[in-house]
């Protein structure tokens, strides 16, 4: 079967690209001539059912959140629980980076069964564990045992595959004895530097390169071409090694979509803030236009236990210099494993950084819904405020907590509140007020419930103190954020479009209709 890449070179729209079309406001033939230029993809194996999502060119900037257990801690049932919140806070993909001497097979497949949004692998994981379990070396390791690994998540259903092809014997002389302050950071380009030093032989995934290919393109899964020698502190940023292996990922790109294979890059971790925007150019350069994937990046070194914040800094100045799609970053960062809140703040502070870049280059939905954000403060419309709000749960949270819960205006500026007044003294055609005509904060809460008398009428509390709505206020609320999110035409969010399905694409005369 065709791969998309493919179906699009042959000037067919697919399914796939139909839906993408309609989430991301293009037309399903801008959608094909995208991704037949190689500038985006849907990572979308055959053997995976799911609403797909594009990455790439004139899209909303995506966020993947990483989850998997290692050989020093995890349960399969921490790792669903984190892939539930992943997707429930906003995550357009998730990575399964399991490593260690469980059942990873199994972990993967359940992985995938739960999925409904895209997951992505780095199959030397898998294979060297499983070498190492078996009490063997690294010279042990061959090609063909990784090839069947790579073959064998294809089966399973994984949509993109980290593959560490631009770690080769040259591009590993730029770093072996090389001033470079922290080495190789990257997992995945650290266990095949060391297979290389072993054996002297050639990273089997350049050497077999072409194999490769074909494998992906059986099942269509889209490459991630790796980023070995990515800088793992600001003083390695944008050094040679970092640039020699991108320029030999811009010749393997163009090898794999001669095979039909779906490429996107990834990009750096730790770069200051003032060589960002350059590292996307180069990358954008040098590979011919593919998506940038980008881990983080972070800005700084020293914010351990906040590197969600570093890595969201430097998320959105990426995604504004045009990154594609952008790998979350938690607060346990180079601390621990992160657990279920971790993930949550991650992939919020990601899509924070996400939309933020989405804004500055001007992807439409970006702007709506920041207006529509806007346009309820104005109006001190809280339940507006809530349904644009990127994490509604956390602000409807905070405002529950305080004193002004019910009232119009918040604890912040409470009687001052400048909105309020604005709102207040400016009548327009009316004649003007006086301020002392205003309700002040002592008549506001003599007209209010106590919270005991609210919680008996309407609602109760939860273990945090948090107030409830009863089950009709909150269908009301959802309504609500529903009828936002359908005005500000959300991506992948919007109340109004048709869900993915199969024959949902255009006929050919449709579409050479709409060429004309």
């Amino acid at each position: 079967m065709p791969t998309q890449l493919q179906f699009a070179r042959e000037g067919k729209i697919t399914d796939e690209m139909a839906y993408v079309a309609e989430q991301e406001e293009l037309t399903p033939e801008e959608v094909r001539g995208l991704i037949a230029q190689g500038h985006l993809v849907i990572p979308k194996n055959i053997n995976h059912d799911f609403a797909p999502r594009a990455i790439g060119r004139r899209t909303k900037t995506k966020v993947n959140a990483n989850i998997g257990i290692s050989s020093d801690h995890g349960k399969l049932e921490e790792e669903l629980a984190k892939l539930k919140v992943a997707i429930e806070f906003g995550s357009d993909s998730v990575m399964d980076l399991s490593s260690g001497y469980q059942d990873l097979d199994g972990i993967r497949q359940a992985v995938i069964n739960n999925s409904s949004v895209m997951v992505g692998t780095v199959p030397i994981y898998g294979a060297m564990s499983d070498n190492i379990m078996q009490g063997r070396g690294f010279k042990d390791f061959t090609a063909r045992r990784l090839l069947d690994e790579i073959d064998k998540q294809g089966q399973q259903g994984v949509d993109y595959i980290t593959v560490h092809c631009g770690i080769t014997r040259q591009t590993l002389k730029y770093v072996d004895g090389r001033q470079r302050i922290v080495g190789i950071v990257s997992k995945g380009g650290s266990v095949h530097a060391a297979w290389m030093r072993a054996t002297g032989n050639e990273n089997p995934l350049y050497e077999y390169f072409d194999e490769l290919c074909e494998i992906a393109a059986k099942y269509d899964m889209t490459f991630s071409l790796g980023d070995s020698l990515r800088p793992g502190g600001t003083g390695d940023a944008t050094d040679a090694a970092q640039v020699q292996e991108l320029l030999l990922l811009g010749e393997l790109t163009k090898r794999a979509w001669a095979k039909g294979v779906q490429v996107m890059i990834e990009g750096p971790g730790h770069v200051p803030l003032d060589q960002i925007a350059a590292n996307v150019l180069l990358q954008k350069r040098l590979c011919h236009g593919a998506p940038f994937y980008v881990l983080g990046p972070l800005t700084i070194d020293t914010g351990a236990g906040y590197d969600h914040i570093t890595g969201a800094i430097g998320g959105a100045v990426c995604s504004a210099a045009g990154a594609d799609m952008l790998c979350y970053v938690t607060p346990a960062e180079h601390l621990r494993l992160p657990n279920a809140d971790d993930v949550r703040q991650g992939v919020i502070a990601t899509r924070i950084a996400a939309q933020s870049g989405d804004l500055a280059k001007g992807v439409p939905y970006a702007k709506r819904i920041n207006d529509r954000m806007s346009e309820a403060r104005k109006k001190l419309d809280w339940e507006t405020m809530y349904a644009c709000a990127i994490d509604p749960v956390e602000a409807r949270k905070f405002r529950q907590t305080s004193e002004d819960y019910d009232s119009d205006v918040c604890t912040m500026c409470g009687d001052l509140c400048a909105v309020r007044m604005d709102n207040f003294t400016d009548l327009g055609s009316r004649a003007p007020a006086d301020l002392k005509e205003m309700p002040m904060a002592d008549e506001r809460r003599q007209r209010r419930v106590t919270m005991a008398e609210k919680q008996a009428a309407e609602g109760s509390f939860d273990e945090m103190g948090n107030w409830l709505p009863p089950k009709h206020v909150q269908e009301k609320q959802r309504a609500k954020g529903q009828q936002a999110k359908l005005e500000a035409k959300v991506p992948y969010e919007r109340a109004d479009s048709a869900s993915y399905k199969k024959g949902a694409a255009p006929e050919p005369e449709q579409i050479l209709r709409h060429k004309e």
